[in-house]
């Protein structure tokens, strides 16, 4: 028994760690609970995808600042 509590406990912090909210950490350890893990996954896919949105948000703005950078250079 102490090693199922171990094992949720570091998926609890996996998932806090994981940036993921207090009703999506519930759900997955409701699901790991019961032993339906394959509900987690599209639910953690998920988050994946919200969490690349953030850096490919900010590359864009970086490419943007470049090109203007670069366009001011060139027109000197």
């Amino acid at each position: 028994m102490a090693e199922l509590k171990d094992t949720c406990g570091r998926l609890r912090q996996n998932l806090i760690d994981a940036g993921c909210g207090q009703q999506t950490t519930d759900s997955c350890m409701d699901w790991f609970s019961k032993g339906d893990t394959a509900n987690m996954l599209p639910v953690l896919a998920k988050h994946r995808r919200a969490l690349l949105d953030e850096p490919h948000r900010e590359q864009k703005r970086i490419d943007c600042l470049d090109y203007l950078v670069y366009t001011i250079r060139c027109s000197k």
